[in-house]
């Protein structure tokens, strides 16, 4: 349960409404039916789309008809991410929270924040009577997480507002007026299992305990990505002795840094001591490149039974492909103004064995579509030329900033007369849902702004609770403020 006396405690008895309903990516269909109820019940007109996405329209307090009709848009879904020994069932389960000083927490799990605390704000205020804003409309957009599908199958009209505000931002005091288009890249080997050489010696290594994070916000900033270390490992074991590959899983979502992963490989028995030796090796040299990103870091390393192996060539190309595969920054921005912000990246999302199969997930990220059609086209080059059958998605648009836009200059000016200090008026290196609106409403007005987030899409995420307050202000000087149509 959430504490009564956090503020403002309209937005935080919402969210403990809402960590109360499974809301897992894709499989949203509870939440939509709260908000279905939840917008009825109050009177108010709802509508449900084909795709899911839910939209509740307030009129206007008295006295402000005449203002432009503001949007407010948030994303229902949430990742699902859980410590490895907490069992926890996100189809069925409510978040357990707790505070943490300034922080509000989950007990092993994702927190949903990200974006339950927009969903939450967008109910705070239709529940309210005594708030001074314009015609609203609220909308609650589906499987963001995992795709962004939900604004994309969001048919033009269905929104018919001026100015839209996305409550999706994780850093309070920045206000985001662009972001970057994305991609997800899928590689698949499909093979034939065959019994392992006579005489070799099956090995399993492991490692968890990474900070893990968002793949675009978190992307810039050193942390270890456990595909790619153990890929590594891989690597310098096939160069020095030759293995056979059993199995290798790491990550779980193209959109988090992985955090953890398993390998099982099978090697010559005489190699058997020296593997073990280069593995302690190979521990203390990454513990030590990492040592300021990642202190919780565990490898282990233990034999196993035998099991049918992948053939030699899959097995072979495979480790290739994840050693070769371009991770993390590939360029930062050009424009001396945005030359903090990365450009364009690439993150190894994922890799999962089953019987005869390995898929492999990466997500391709820049504000730049010509850069980005260019990671994408190398990501893919590097697993055609290992066998691999890839597949890419259409993936979603960047949205640019529009200097002339009357909803950024209220939303500094606002802020500014608060807080008497500057906002930060910034793109990002992820993906929002204001870049496929930009493409179906090329005329709405857009910014993006929230609360202060950490450890999102991980079991670490947390929310700073003060800048909950903080926004609900901003937000509300901002609907008081809104222009004419």
């Amino acid at each position: 349960m959430i504490k009564k006396e956090l503020q403002p405690a309209c937005v935080f008895e919402q969210f403990a409404r809402i960590n109360e309903i499974p809301r897992p990516s894709k499989r949203e269909e509870k939440m939509i039916e709260f908000l279905r109820e939840f917008g009825q019940s109050r009177g108010l007109e709802t509508v449900v789309d084909e795709t899911g996405n839910v939209i509740i329209r307030k009129p206007a307090t008295k006295g402000m008809e005449d203002k432009a009709t503001v949007i407010l848009q948030s994303h229902m879904d949430m990742v699902c991410e859980k410590l490895v020994d907490v069992d926890f069932d996100f189809d069925n389960d409510p978040i357990q929270t707790e505070i943490d000083g300034e922080w509000l927490k989950a007990k092993g799990t994702t927190l949903g924040a990200d974006d339950g605390i927009g969903c939450a704000i967008e109910l705070a205020i239709l529940d309210s009577d005594d708030l001074e804003h314009g015609p609203l409309e609220c909308v609650f957009t589906r499987d963001e997480e995992t795709g962004l599908t939900g604004a994309e199958g969001m048919k033009p009209g269905f929104m018919t507002g001026d100015m839209l505000i996305n409550l999706d931002s994780e850093d309070e005091g920045q206000i985001f007026v662009s972001c970057a288009g994305g991609r997800n890249t899928t590689a698949t080997f499909t093979f034939a299992r065959e019994a392992a050489p006579e005489g070799w010696f099956f090995v399993k290594a492991s490692l968890k305990g990474l900070v893990g994070g968002h793949s675009g916000d978190d992307i810039n900033k050193k942390r270890a990505n456990a595909l790619k270390i153990l890929a590594r490992f891989l690597y310098k074991v096939q160069e020095r002795h030759g293995l056979r590959l059993v199995s290798f899983n790491a990550g779980k979502l193209h959109n988090a840094i992985p955090r953890d992963g398993v390998i099982v490989f099978a090697v010559p028995f005489e190699a058997k001591e020296d593997v073990r030796a280069e593995w302690n090796v190979f521990v203390s040299e990454v513990e030590e490149e990492y040592h300021v990103t990642e202190k919780s870091m565990k490898f282990a390393m233990e034999s196993t039974e035998a099991a049918d192996v992948m053939p030699l060539e899959v097995s072979s190309r495979l480790v290739l492909a994840l050693q070769a595969a371009d991770n993390g920054v590939f360029a930062m921005c050009q424009d001396e103004a945005l030359a903090w912000m990365v450009e364009t990246s690439n993150n190894m999302a994922s890799v999962e064995t089953s019987a005869d199969k390995v898929v492999v997930v990466a997500s391709q990220r820049s504000n730049v579509m010509s850069a980005l059609d260019n990671q994408a086209a190398t990501i893919k080059a590097v697993f055609q030329l290992a066998g691999a059958d890839v597949v890419q998605g259409d993936g979603y648009p960047a949205w640019k900033m529009n200097p002339d836009s009357r909803l950024t200059a209220l939303a500094v000016k606002t802020y500014k007369e608060l807080f008497g200090k500057e906002p930060k008026v910034l793109g990002i290196h992820a993906g929002l849902e204001c870049g496929l609106f930009s493409e179906k409403y090329p005329n709405l007005d857009m910014v993006s702004f929230g609360p202060t987030l950490r450890g999102v899409h991980s079991p670490d995420e947390k929310l700073h609770i003060p800048t909950v307050k903080m926004v609900w202000d901003h937000l509300m000087a901002i609907l008081k403020n809104v222009p004419q149509k």
